[in-house]
């Protein structure tokens, strides 16, 4: 074993120790990467950014990364908006105000505001320059960098004692990926110590891991910076008319020849490739929804030592009713969240949520059904994404002929059915005679 193994080892028994843990998580700051448009979601992001759409019944896509920082021990958070921010800020300011800024917690809201000059967020990279003076008012050691659209639980204390210890500039959170799903991540290549050789964002061939050739390692985008490194990355990208702004097009790639930088592997408690999930598209979203009516899924929403926190709504529990032969309410292998009412309806392998009202004769099956949502008598829905508010008429089936679906919703290549209220010719938005605003009524 090196010299340097043995500081590294002696460094992590140091910071494993609780009170010393404590410390490196209260001198570290994380921020919430959260104004994306998630365009590939198509019509779940029309009027929201995607970090504020819903998921698992009662939770909102940004709980998740939130919940980690919270049951990590950190608890100074900065969440930075930009596209179509009000029902995410609306959210964060119901779900997230129980911190208590006495004593140093928060969940602070980070609006792109043009304060360094006339452009708004150009890039994630960007999104921090802008608020560089912000971060130095807080004066972290260390600043961890979260996207707010990802599905998974991770303990980020671990990772931050895997930072210090190393003595690393830069971690980068990583996991391993079928390879031939890796283009859709930035790809890393890392030596014997875990130290990045190479990165590259969206690669067409995706590198392999070494005696693993149909696998890549894909970064998580959980990022941790020692802070005078990333002051110094910011301030030089900010100055280059070439980059893009942009944490894994330029910012990763760019400092493995000028900094130490260490990829952490997001491994389970088995050393295999723990629970991670990017529902950027409609496929994967209504997939990992799916994956909740498992059994034993391997998202355990149910887990008291990591709860899942978001605001909760106050509704009734679900109510079955009727028992007749053809109309009895009823759900299989699903979760049915409160307010939901089943009149004679029954629901198999589907996520349902809360203020949902599903008529007699209707069956559900393989679906999301958003908040708030009426389904009417003697329907048929099957792999299908119902968005909010959505009204379904009597006798509406969906999800049985592609090609009559496709007239009317959104179809994946994988056959899922999105359904929105604009599809279904229900204005929830209307834009004035002059088309300047958008008022929802």
């Amino acid at each position: 074993m090196t010299i340097s193994h043995i500081k590294q080892e002696k460094n992590y028994r140091y910071y494993t120790d609780s009170k010393n843990t404590s410390e490196l998580t209260r001198k570290t700051l994380v921020l919430v990467l959260a104004g994306g448009a998630g365009s590939r979601l198509k019509g779940l992001t029309k009027w929201r950014a995607k970090p504020a759409v819903p998921f698992g019944g009662k939770y909102r896509i940004i709980d998740f990364a939130l919940s980690n920082c919270v049951n990590s021990g950190l608890r100074r958070i900065g969440v930075l908006i930009q596209y179509k921010s009000h029902s995410l800020i609306r959210h964060l300011q119901r779900a997230w105000g129980f911190m208590r800024a006495e004593i140093g917690e928060f969940v602070e809201i980070i609006p792109a505001q043009q304060r360094i000059d006339n452009d708004w967020y150009r890039g994630t990279a960007d999104a921090l320059y802008q608020n560089i003076d912000i971060i130095r008012r807080h004066a972290p050691d260390n600043v961890m960098v979260l996207g707010g659209d990802h599905i998974y639980t991770m303990d980020y204390s671990r990772m931050l004692i895997d930072h210090v210890s190393s003595g690393a500039d830069l971690t980068v959170g990583c996991i391993e990926v079928p390879r031939d799903e890796a283009s859709e991540y930035g790809v890393m290549s890392v030596d014997a110590d875990m130290c990045i050789t190479r990165f590259t964002e969206k690669p067409e061939d995706p590198e392999a891991i070494p005696g693993k050739e149909n696998s890549s390692l894909a970064s998580t985008g959980i990022y941790i910076f020692s802070t005078k490194y990333l002051f110094e990355s910011l301030i030089a990208d900010a100055e280059n008319p070439e980059s893009a702004h942009d944490f894994g097009k330029d910012i990763i790639p760019q400092s493995l020849s000028q900094c130490s930088a260490h990829a952490y592997s997001f491994v389970n408690e088995r050393g295999q490739p723990a629970y991670w999930r990017d529902v950027g598209t409609v496929d994967s979203y209504w997939k990992a929804n799916m994956e909740l009516c498992a059994v034993e899924p391997e998202l355990n929403l149910y887990s008291r030592d990591w709860p899942i926190w978001t605001y909760q709504t106050q509704y009734p529990p679900a109510k079955f009713v009727f028992d007749d032969d053809g109309a009895r309410g009823e759900a299989v292998d699903s979760l049915v969240a409160g307010g939901c009412i089943l009149s004679g309806a029954k629901v198999k392998r589907s996520v349902i949520f809360f203020a949902t009202e599903i008529e007699r004769g209707t069956v559900i099956k393989d679906s999301v059904i958003l908040p708030k949502v009426n389904i009417g008598e003697n329907c048929r829905i099957t792999r299908a994404v119902i968005d909010k508010a959505c009204i379904i008429p009597d006798n509406t089936i969906i999800g049985e002929n592609q090609q009559n679906d496709a007239e009317r919703f959104h179809v994946t290549e994988n056959g899922v059915v999105l359904v929105t209220p604009e599809m279904m010719d229900q204005k929830l938005h209307v834009i004035n005679e002059d088309k300047l605003s958008n008022l929802i009524v």
